[in-house]
């Protein structure tokens, strides 16, 4: 048995543990709202946990979600948690969303990456200045100004 790494509290949860002998399955990843499954027997496939929804951007959208588990020939794996995880069998996981790669997969030797990150920041229009440079792409909702960033940029207030 192999217990899965630990969370840190209002970060991510716990990875699923392999409580099976079986040298390439694994157990999936925590995502920011659920720990991931645990693989316990033959044939399972450890999911990766789910993500977090936010509505920061004026619609829902959940991203974070761990990376799914190898399964038993390291090839297909569990699915990657809602939120990005990347699928187990050495998928990655989505871009701009944070979302953990999947397990490693025995034909390639290699695991999927993580889904790059993104910053959102979100205030009220009369307190924006205009002023951005780079990759943010630039909202509004309501009264408010959103500011989206998936690249280098930066913003002068």
């Amino acid at each position: 048995a192999k217990t899965g790494g630990s969370g840190t509290s209002g970060q991510g949860y716990d990875g699923g543990d392999k409580e099976f002998n079986s040298s390439s399955m694994a157990g999936g990843g925590g995502g920011a709202s659920e720990e991931g499954v645990s693989v316990t027997g033959a044939a399972q496939e450890g999911r990766g946990g789910h993500g977090r929804a936010s509505s920061i951007t004026g619609s829902s959208v959940t991203r974070a979600g761990g990376g799914g588990g190898s399964d038993e020939n390291g090839t297909q794996g569990g699915t990657g948690g809602n939120g990005g995880g990347g699928n187990g069998g050495g998928y990655n996981g989505s871009a701009n969303t944070g979302g953990g790669g999947g397990g490693i997969n025995n034909t390639t030797n290699n695991s999927g990456a993580g889904g790059s990150g993104i910053v959102i920041l979100r205030m009220p229009t009369a307190s924006y200045s205009g002023t951005v440079t780079g990759s943010p792409s630039v909202t509004t909702s309501g009264s408010d100004t959103i500011i989206t960033f998936t690249g280098d940029g930066s913003i002068t207030g």
